[in-house]
């Protein structure tokens, strides 16, 4: 295969030099969050934990992309760092066709009020000291949203909105179930009109009956409102249920992306047939085809080299560990970074086996010399 023909199979939609896609109301670029480990005697870094390795993505107005992984693989930081609640290491984000990462303070102030995140633990993330008609106020009021007279009146439609009673406005978190403290913090971040809201991991801390009832919220009040998701999680029956495009995370690096349906029924890379194969199925007489990943997750602060999933895939091939995958384009909107796919490197592939055959040959017949002198 011709380098030119390479290029054109690892054409970059991505690329950090082309104008925003006006397709996109969020479009990541590259985007790279590394936290530096140890600092010379100058104090600058000299190890880093990679913990967000070059992910790409792009979300149209309106719809749920759903990031899933195992815990650790980066995908609550790739979250913050969107918003640059972590300052971004490389790459760009660009919202509505601005990049964030070229946002200086005043201009991300702003832009924030279009940007909201719902966190994990609706027990840690809302202050106790605060009446639940302050917490979902304070931003409304920070931000201008509405004139100050009609500040509580636009606080109680939004707990309407929510399944919160009015009644609940002057009472503590405390006061407060798990599902019912989830609907204060949902409120919390719509009560300033956002466009975007990124949910981490939002009904993991709750009961399952509670679950349903927090993501049938999050579907209503995205068609009534408009809004576009970013969903986190680790339960693939609830990513399943809510969101229209899937990005599979391991490592810090993106491994697959499709739309929901598609990667339900056809996944490609074997780290996403492995986590899909853990899916518990309703029906007790059907089999399920379990595939059990050995070894643990490396370290981010010192991740393998080509592939970094190859220390545990069972599909492993030589060009694995010296060749990093580059997405390739499967069918309609379903990429995969796998060597599987890419035929220049099966090719290569080939060419690495037999020199490896060959440099096994003189410790083979060493070892077989070793057996005839016994």
């Amino acid at each position: 295969m011709t380098n030119e023909k390479k290029e054109s199979e690892y054409k970059d939609s991505f690329d950090l030099n082309l104008p925003p896609n006006p397709n996109y109301i969020l479009e990541v670029r590259h985007l790279k969050k590394y936290f530096p480990l140890e600092t010379n005697v100058f104090g600058k870094p000299k190890a880093y934990l990679h913990a967000v390795d070059d992910i790409s993505f792009g979300i149209e107005k309106g719809k749920t992309i759903g990031i899933v992984g195992e815990s650790g693989c980066g995908k609550t930081t790739l979250g913050r760092t969107i918003l640059r609640l972590y300052d971004i290491t490389d790459g760009k984000v660009f919202f509505e066709g601005e990049d964030v990462a070229k946002m200086k303070t005043k201009e991300l102030r702003k832009k924030r009020v279009d940007m909201q995140l719902i966190f994990q633990d609706p027990y840690s993330s809302l202050p106790p000291r605060m009446t639940v008609g302050q917490i979902i106020s304070e931003a409304v009021k920070v931000h201008h949203i509405v004139p100050k007279e009609k500040v509580s009146e636009h606080v109680k439609e939004i707990m309407r909105k929510c399944g919160l009673r009015e009644q609940y406005f002057d009472r503590y978190p405390h006061e407060f179930s798990g599902g019912q403290r989830q609907r204060i913090c949902i409120a919390r971040a719509l009560a300033v009109n956002p466009k975007l809201v990124i949910c981490d991991e939002p009904v993991s801390a709750l009961d399952v009956s509670i679950q349903a009832q927090i993501i049938n919220l999050l579907k209503e009040l995205q068609k009534e409102m408009g809004l576009t998701y970013i969903f986190i999680s680790h339960d693939l029956s609830v990513v399943k249920y809510i969101t229209d495009k899937i990005a599979v995370m391991y490592l810090g690096n993106m491994m697959e992306i499709g739309n929901t349906k598609e990667i339900f029924s056809e996944p490609l890379h074997p780290y996403t047939q492995a986590l899909f194969s853990a899916v518990p199925v309703p029906d007790p007489d059907e089999k399920m085809n379990r595939i059990i990943l050995e070894g643990d997750i490396p370290s981010p602060a010192n991740p393998p080299s080509g592939c970094k999933f190859h220390t545990r895939c069972s599909k492993c091939m030589e060009v694995c560990k010296v060749e990093c995958p580059k997405f390739i384009h499967y069918k309609d909107d379903h990429y995969v970074a796998c060597h599987l796919y890419d035929e220049y490197m099966l090719m290569k592939n080939k060419e690495l086996e037999e020199q490896k055959k060959l440099q096994d040959l003189p410790l083979k017949e060493e070892s077989k010399k070793d057996e005839e002198k016994d």
